[in-house]
């Protein structure tokens, strides 16, 4: 796949630091070194090694963010995957406990142990383990949309 650049752009530096932010509010940690400007924090952030995604918080929510790691998983360019509904990272019969954990994040703030089964845009299955689901927020506090990282997956 060829190298992303739609991270760099002013909006997306903005939802990073929101992505960050927010995760350190809920989780008590950095998800990954803050290091220099908002621009330089992006860049770790999209070249990170595990997966980072987001999503808005549309009615169907429409993924907003992926870091490279999460572009490969689920075989898409950023185009693509900025496109995709959430809702279709998982496969029909597991979309309501997926909507399940996404309601008790956003009613706790965050979840810290998330394990279920995704599908790529090519029908690849895979099997998620310890995945941390945040609120993002705003610099007012309100929820902006929702965050999910993971550094472990199997393929089925």
């Amino acid at each position: 796949m060829s190298i992303q650049t739609e991270w760099s752009e002013p909006q997306m530096l903005q939802w990073c630091q929101c992505l960050l932010d927010s995760y350190a509010h809920w989780v008590g940690r950095e998800l990954i070194t803050r290091e220099g400007a908002a621009y330089d924090q992006a860049a770790h952030l999209f070249g990170c090694p595990f997966v980072v995604v987001s999503h808005g918080m549309q009615a169907d929510p429409v993924l907003n963010y992926g870091n490279q790691v999460a572009l490969n998983l689920w075989e898409m360019n950023w185009h693509q995957f900025t496109q995709t509904p959430s809702r279709l990272t998982a496969e029909p019969v597991n979309r309501h406990e997926r909507a399940m954990m996404l309601q008790q994040a956003k009613t706790q703030g965050y979840i810290a142990d998330y394990r279920g089964i995704r599908i790529s845009h090519t029908g690849r299955r895979f099997f998620v383990d310890q995945a941390v689901i945040w609120n993002i927020l705003n610099p007012d506090g309100d929820t902006i949309g929702q965050g999910a990282t993971f550094s472990a997956w199997r393929f089925l």
